[in-house]
């Protein structure tokens, strides 16, 4: 497993911990989009302070254009995809949002086919089919049991897939001029200068003050947020988007192995079969780099 693919297993497994912290946040009395505020503003402020200490020359532009990329990943990605993410879920449920938010893959390999050139693989097709019916086990999203989801629902979660692979693709062009740090560090600075504005602070700027509150909003921005954001943009400068894509897509089933071993959530055996699903695309996206491998070790 080369640095890139480790990096990027790392960062999944760290979103996969989301749930730990937004569900006690909900339990405080948070929305989910005061929730994304809460995650993208203290990830900021310890990237901002971070940066700041370690390196002064990090939050430096190297020039003012370059604001774009970070717009990108910023608004255009981190902002539009929770949006699209929670909106799905208010009109849904969260299998079904999250199921559609997973195809972002499919996006990336696509954008990434026209933007950055990269080949579409027989072992990218097959890596993201099973990626797709890994997911859909996982969260068990099986329309056809339940009631005809609205086109609407559709159309903003796939929206919210493409916000979703849309951080790839930005920060592809953004790692030619600028490290991991300084890119994680202006995407969560710009999202949070868009939605502060919309928290409303004088109804629930208090319950932030509480202990076990600023403790969550503090993890939330940390762990599952700026750690993990940075190990998936160093992992990228190593690796092709459309390959991280696939390889994030470990998030749902660490988020499934945390609701059934902490929150003690039931789980079926097809679930089971979801997350075997979801490992074998990983394995089939590594091989021609482990192919690869072998060739130089006997040469």
């Amino acid at each position: 497993m080369n640095r890139g693919t480790l990096f990027v297993l790392v960062g999944a497994f760290l979103w996969g911990t989301i749930s730990f912290f937004v569900k006690n946040l909900y339990e405080a009395g948070f929305t989910p989009m005061e929730v994304v505020t809460i995650r993208v503003t203290v990830a900021a402020i310890i990237l901002c302070v971070f940066t700041g200490l370690t390196s002064n020359k990090s939050l430096k532009l190297q020039r003012i254009s370059h604001i774009k990329y970070f717009i990108g990943t910023g608004v255009f990605s981190i902002t539009f995809f929770n949006y699209c993410m929670f909106k799905t879920i208010q009109l849904s449920t969260v299998q079904v949002s999250a199921a559609l938010l997973y195809t972002g893959p499919a996006f990336v390999i696509i954008i990434s086919f026209i933007v950055l050139h990269e080949k579409i693989t027989k072992n990218k097709v097959l890596s993201l089919l099973c990626t797709c019916i890994g997911i859909i086990l996982v969260v068990e999203f099986f329309p056809l049991q339940d009631k005809t989801i609205p086109i609407m629902t559709i159309i903003i979660g796939l929206c919210s897939g493409l916000g979703y692979a849309l951080y790839s693709i930005f920060s592809k062009f953004a790692l030619q001029y600028y490290d991991s740090l300084t890119i994680t560090t202006y995407t969560f600075l710009v999202s949070a200068i868009v939605l502060i504005p919309f928290f409303p602070f004088r109804e629930k700027g208090t319950l932030l003050l509480q202990p076990d509150v600023y403790l969550y909003a503090l993890g939330l921005g940390f762990v599952p947020t700026a750690i993990a954001y940075i190990l998936y943009t160093y992992g990228l400068s190593f690796i092709e988007a459309s390959k991280a894509a696939i390889l994030s897509t470990m998030e749902p089933v660490i988020a499934t192995l945390i609701g059934i071993f902490i929150f003690t959530e039931p789980f079926t055996i097809l679930q089971i079969v979801g997350m075997g699903c979801i490992i074998l695309a990983v394995i089939l996206i590594e091989l021609p780099s482990l192919a690869n491998r072998k060739k130089r070790v006997i040469q």
